[in-house]
Order: structure tokens, then C-alpha cells, then sequence
């Protein structure tokens, strides 16, 4: 009795058909995920992973050396009976609200100079950049040798024009300490905003301007009527992201005062890394960093919540 050719059995998918690498090449989906898949590890690695855990450790009394135990809200309630924590936390809104406050108005004011032709305007906008661009341990050192009360160079300057008699204690005096580091933050984040809504003014239509001067309206007018609510939404944008970074600062207050002096210039994130490398207590300084994750989620959503009104 004869048989038949021997058929090769090929893989079939879910359809029937023979199942091809080349069919895997033509899915959207699956090439899709592949691509994605190294970047998701990623930020699983070094973002994911490192909040999840600092947000347990904020629950256990971790010890430098010593594996900790769940202790629930001890290290919260702990905190919120620390005059230092909330002495803490008046600077840190005091500091954001401040430097964000004149980061935006300064770098609104820019922008719309840079705006406007004139010569070197390239070069200008080169320079404005600059603090930006300069990496923030680098200039904050800058900021701590022009702070110094003996060798200031801002001192040296009064004094020679004769505005002062004496040195100014700038890092010794708390009050002083707290304006100088406000100073330094505006100093570096104005770039950030001149950009991003030079950017903005950029997109605007000359046109829109030219039909308000014929309209009579004046300069303020047009920057009320036509500036303001065409750059809002992208105000919004960088107002946020510059909140978000100036209320979770630490290099620039670490290398200037290191939190001093008396603790008066202490920051979440610093007082955090203080409690918890120099200190050992792993558990209260991710207690303490956990506390900026609520403000950081707010202003995501007004944010958000405000450009889906505009849209």
C-alpha cells in the first residue's frame, strides 16, 4: 500500500496560517513594544524602582547597617512633631513661591525683548543662556565665593562705590542666607523660562498684533488681548516643571549653606539627605522626601486639568 509525500508540519498562528519572523517584522504592536521595551526597563530601573522603595523605607526604621521593620506612620507622625520639619517646610513653599515668582516675571520681561529685532540679538540670546547651561555645583560655588563675608565680590564692589561701610554677613544671617539662595535659584531658572516663551511668542501671528494697533489698541492692550492668551497654555507648562524642580532643589542649597546657618535654609530634599546619609536614618529621610510626592502630584494635575479647559 503506498503512501503519500511526507508533509513538513510548519507553526501555525491563531488564523491557520504558517507563522513567519517576517509577519512579527510587519505587526505594528509587537514592533511597537519592542522598541519601547528597552526604554520601559529603564525607567523602571533607575525611576520606578527607587520611588517605590524610598516610599517603603519611609514606613520601616531603617538604620545604616541594620535592615529595618515596618512601623507603619511612626516616622510621619514623628515628623509632624519636629519644630524642625515644619521650620523646614515654610522655607521650601517661601523658597518655591518666591523663585518661581520672579523666574516667571524676569523671564517673561525677556522674552519679550528677545523678541524684538535689534543687533547682536543672537548673541544675546547665546549669553541668556549661559546660567542654564552651566552645570548647577559649578555655579553654585560661584554663588557661595560671591556670598562669602570675606571675600565677597559684591561687597568688594559697594564698598568701593561707597554705598557700605562695612562687610555684609550674607551666609551667617539667616534672613540673609534665605534671600542670597533665592537669588542664586532665579539667577539659573530664568533661562529656562525666556526660552521656552520666546518659543511661544515666536508662534504668535504679526497679523494679530497689527489688526489690534489698527483696532487703537495700545502696547498694553496687545500684550493683554493677544500675547497673554495665545502663550498661557505653554506658561502653564513651564511654570510647573520649574515648580516641580525648584521644590525639590539640593544641589544648589547643599553646596552653598549645607542647611545652615541654624538650619534655616534646609529644604525637603536636604534635610532628607541629612537625616539620612550623614545620619543613618534611612527610614525618616525617605519619610521626609515623601512629602514632596504630593505637592509634585498637584501641580501635574493643575496643570494638566488646565490645559484640557483650554483645549
Amino acid at each position: 500500500m503506498g503512501t503519500g509525500p511526507v508533509q513538513t508540519l510548519k507553526p501555525e498562528n491563531g488564523l491557520g496560517r504558517p507563522w513567519r519572523w517576517s509577519s512579527l517584522l510587519e505587526d505594528k504592536t509587537a514592533m511597537g513594544v519592542a522598541f519601547i521595551a528597552p526604554a520601559l526597563i529603564l525607567l523602571f530601573l533607575f525611576l520606578a524602582y527607587p520611588l517605590v522603595l524610598g516610599i517603603w523605607l519611609g514606613f520601616t526604621d531603617t538604620l545604616v547597617g541594620r535592615k529595618g521593620e515596618f512601623i507603619g506612620l511612626a516616622n510621619y507622625i514623628s515628623l509632624l512633631n519636629d519644630s524642625l520639619f515644619w521650620k523646614v517646610t515654610y522655607y521650601t513653599f517661601l523658597y518655591t513661591i518666591a523663585a518661581v515668582f520672579f523666574k516667571l516675571l524676569l523671564g517673561f520681561a525677556l522674552a519679550i525683548v528677545l523678541n524684538r529685532d535689534f543687533r547682536a540679538k543672537g548673541f544675546v540670546r547665546a549669553i541668556v543662556l549661559l546660567p542654564w547651561i552651566i552645570p548647577t555645583v559649578l555655579s553654585a560655588i560661584c554663588f557661595w565665593w560671591l556670598f562669602d563675608t570675606t571675600f565677597s565680590g559684591i561687597t568688594w564692589v559697594l564698598m568701593k562705590a561707597g554705598l557700605i561701610a562695612h562687610k555684609i554677613d550674607y551666609l551667617g544671617d539667616p534672613t540673609n542666607a534665605r534671600i542670597c539662595l533665592i537669588v542664586a535659584n532665579v539667577w539659573r531658572g530664568i533661562p529656562f523660562f525666556t526660552i521656552g516663551l520666546l518659543a511661544g511668542l515666536q508662534t504668535i501671528n504679526p497679523t494679530l498684533y497689527e489688526a489690534a494697533s489698527i483696532d487703537g489698541a495700545g502696547g498694553w492692550h496687545r500684550f493683554r488681548h493677544v500675547t497673554l492668551p495665545l502663550i498661557t497654555p505653554l506658561l502653564a507648562v513651564v511654570t510647573t516643571f520649574s515648580t516641580i524642580w525648584t521644590f525639590a532643589d539640593f544641589q544648589l542649597i547643599w553646596v552653598i549653606t549645607k542647611g545652615g546657618p541654624a538650619n534655616a535654609t534646609h529644604l525637603y530634599g536636604t534635610l532628607s539627605f541629612q537625616r539620612a546619609i550623614p545620619g543613618g536614618q534611612f527610614g525618616e529621610g525617605a519619610a521626609i522626601s515623601a512629602f514632596i510626592l504630593p505637592v509634585l502630584i498637584i501641580c501635574v494635575l493643575i496643570c494638566y486639568k488646565y490645559l484640557r479647559r483650554e483645549e
